[in-house]
C-alpha cells in the first residue's frame, strides 16, 4: 500500500515528470503520504462501523421491538386475569430450572455485561433468550421489575455474539457490544440520544470511551426507526407548569435533588441487601425464589389493585399527574428489591424512575413546587443516582421533557450524582473519578 502511494506521489511530483517544476522536498511529500494514510484509515474504519453498527442495529433493534411486545401483552393478560399473580411463586421455579438446566447457575445480569467490557470475561451465548424468557415470566406473573436493564443484558448479549460470529478482536467487540446495549435500550425506551451516551458513560465513570460514539449513535438510530415502524410508542411526559428561574427555585431543586440523592443511595442499598439477605436465609436457589415470590404475590393479592406490579409506568403517569403519595415509593421500592433480590428477572432503572417520580411529586409541594415539576426533577435525579451518568440523565430530561427549560433538569442531575456518592446499582461499575476532586480513583461501585 505504502508503495502504490509512494509512487502516485512520484507521478505527480518527480521532476521527470515535471522538468520544468522544482521537486517537492522528501519531508513535505512524506507529510502528504502521512495524511493521505490517515484519511484513508479514517474512511475505512468509519465504512466499517457503519456496516457493523448498522448491523446491531437492526438486529437488536427488532429483538427490542419483539421484547417490548411480549412484556405489555403479558401485562395486558395480567390485568385481564389478577388471579396470575398467586402463580409468582411457580414461574420463579421454572425460571431457574431453566437457568440451571441450561448451565447458567450464577447470573450476574448487568453486572456481567459491564466485565465482559472490563475484564473479557466471557458471556454464554444463551443468556438473551434467558433473560427474556425470565423478564417476561416475571412481568406475566406479577413481579416488580424493570424492562431496560433487561434490555441492556441482552443487548450487550446480543453484541458479544455478533463480534464472535465476524471473529472481530477484544477491544472490537467491546464497542460492539456498547452498540447492543444502546439499540436495545432505545428499542424499549425511545430514547436514542440517552440510550447512545448512556452507553458509554455506565461502563467507566468520569471517562468516556469516544470511539464508540459513532457506532453507538448509528445502531440506536436504526433501532429507533425499526421500533418507530412496528409502533412502539416513545415515553414523553408534559410539565405544563415551569417554575421561573429564580435563585429561590434553584435553592429548591437543589434541595429536592439532594433528598433524591439519598433515596438514591437506600434503593442501591435495599437492592443489594435483599439478594444477601435472601442468601443468607435460602441457600436453595429454589426455595429463594419460592419464598420470594410468595412474600410478593401474598402482598399483591392482599393490596387487590396491581397497582406496584410490573415496572410501574403507571405510577410514573400518577407521579405527574399529583395522584402519589408518601406510601407510594416506599412500597414500590421494597416490592422490587423483594423481587429482584429473590431471583426474579428484570432491570431496576424502570422501577428506580417510578420511584425517583412518586419521591418527587410528592415532596414538591412541600418547598413550592408543583408535582408534575418535582416527578420530573426525581426521576432525571433517581437515573442519574442509581447509574452514575449524569450527562445521559441530562439528556434523558431533554428527549422526556423537551429540551427547553433544561437548566433545573442540569442542576438536579449534577447534586443527584455528588450526593449518590459511590452508590450504584453495578457492583461492577468502574468510578474512575471521585467526584469531589479531580483525583484518579479507580473503584468500584457499591
Amino acid at each position: 500500500m505504502k508503495k502504490i502511494k509512494d509512487n502516485l506521489f512520484s507521478q505527480l511530483f518527480d521532476k521527470k515528470d515535471h522538468p520544468q517544476e522544482h521537486t517537492l522536498p522528501d519531508t513535505i511529500k512524506d507529510e502528504l503520504i502521512n495524511e493521505f494514510s490517515s484519511g484513508t484509515e479514517y474512511t475505512l474504519q468509519f465504512l466499517k462501523w457503519l456496516v457493523l453498527a448498522s448491523l446491531a442495529g437492526v438486529v437488536c433493534g427488532l429483538l427490542g421491538t419483539f421484547f417490548y411486545i411480549s412484556i405489555e401483552e403479558v401485562t395486558l393478560i395480567r390485568l385481564s386475569h389478577p388471579y396470575i399473580t398467586l402463580f409468582l411463586p411457580l414461574s420463579g421455579l421454572i425460571i431457574v430450572f431453566i437457568y440451571k438446566k441450561l448451565g447458567v447457575s450464577h447470573d450476574r445480569g448487568t453486572n456481567l455485561v459491564l466485565d465482559s467490557i472490563h475484564s473479557h470475561e466471557q458471556i454464554p451465548d444463551v443468556m438473551a433468550p434467558l433473560i427474556y424468557m425470565g423478564t417476561v415470566l416475571t412481568h406475566l406473573f406479577g413481579g416488580s421489575s424493570g424492562r431496560e436493564g433487561a434490555a441492556l443484558q441482552m443487548g450487550g448479549c446480543i453484541g458479544v455474539f455478533l463480534g464472535k460470529k465476524l471473529k472481530m478482536d477484544e477491544k472490537d467487540i467491546n464497542i460492539l457490544t456498547m452498540c447492543g446495549m444502546s439499540a436495545v435500550f432505545t428499542a424499549m425506551f425511545g430514547t436514542p440520544i440517552t440510550a447512545t451516551v448512556f452507553s458509554m458513560e455506565v461502563i467507566s465513570v468520569g471517562m468516556f470511551q469516544y470511539s464508540a460514539f459513532v457506532p453507538c449513535i448509528i445502531a440506536s438510530t436504526i433501532s429507533f426507526g425499526i421500533s418507530g415502524f412496528f409502533g412502539v410508542g416513545r415515553e414523553t411526559f408534559t410539565i405544563i407548569k415551569m417554575p421561573e428561574l429564580s435563585v429561590v427555585n434553584g435553592c429548591r431543586v437543589i434541595v429536592l435533588s439532594i433528598a433524591c440523592g439519598l433515596i438514591a443511595i437506600l434503593f442501591c442499598k435495599c437492592i443489594h441487601a435483599a439478594h444477601k439477605i435472601y442468601s443468607r436465609l435460602f441457600d436453595n436457589k429454589y426455595l429463594r425464589i419460592f419464598i420470594g415470590g410468595t412474600i410478593v404475590s401474598a402482598f399483591i393479592f392482599i393490596e387487590g389493585s396491581q397497582y406496584y406490579s410490573g415496572s410501574g409506568f403507571n405510577i410514573v403517569r400518577d407521579a405527574f399527574n399529583g395522584h402519589t403519595g408518601i406510601e407510594t415509593f416506599i412500597v414500590k421500592l421494597l416490592l422490587t428489591a423483594l423481587t429482584l433480590g429473590a431471583g426474579f428477572k428484570g432491570g431496576e432503572i424502570v422501577p428506580a424512575l417510578c420511584i425517583g417520580a412518586s419521591f418527587g411529586s410528592t415532596i414538591a409541594p412541600f418547598l413550592g413546587l408543583e408535582p408534575a415539576f418535582g416527578a420530573g426533577i426525581g426521576l432525571v435525579c433517581l437515573f442519574c443516582g442509581v447509574v452514575n451518568c449524569p450527562i445521559a440523565a441530562i439528556l434523558l430530561a431533554m428527549e422526556l421533557f423537551g429540551q427547553h427549560h433544561l437548566i433545573p433538569f442540569a442542576i438536579a442531575s449534577g447534586v443527584s450524582y455528588v450526593f449518590s456518592g459511590c452508590f450504584g446499582l453495578y457492583d461492577s461499575q468502574k468510578i474512575l473519578y471521585s467526584k469531589l476532586h479531580a483525583q484518579y480513583i479507580n473503584t468500584h461501585s457499591h
